[in-house]
């Protein structure tokens, strides 16, 4: 398969599992801020890997939800896009949201002066 088409298919995927997560009535993800980052179809179209982010909640308890609902995502998968196969849904939490909040902090942390521009040219 293509590597354009694998790209499409993955955006297509991670596209359909934003709009799907927001009909889910589960309270323990629509109560919290659950976004899906990124979806990795395998080129049989057999598996995909769902990533995800959860801000201020328990991402166990989110995880244990998804896997849950997963056969709701996938039927759901399934009606809105047209694959030959549709992929057996994994879950798996995207830190990198987390990460990049905690560098900032610590670059916020820091104590770095300015360089001072003086007129002279050395």
């Amino acid at each position: 398969m293509a590597k354009y088409r694998q790209n499409r298919i993955n955006d297509a995927v991670k596209q359909e599992m934003a709009q799907i997560l927001r009909d889910v009535k589960d309270p323990r993800i629509a109560g919290s801020l659950v976004s899906i980052t990124a979806a990795e179809v395998s080129p049989d179209l057999k598996f995909a890997k769902i990533y995800f982010s959860v801000l201020g909640e328990d991402k166990n308890e989110v995880l244990k939800a998804l896997k849950g609902a997963s056969g709701f995502f996938r039927s759901e998968l399934a009606r809105r896009i047209n694959l030959r196969i549709t992929p057996q849904l994994t879950f798996e939490y995207d830190g990198s949201m987390e990460y990049g909040a905690n560098i900032s902090t610590i670059l916020k942390t820091l104590d770095i002066k300015p360089l001072e521009e003086d007129g002279e040219d050395e």
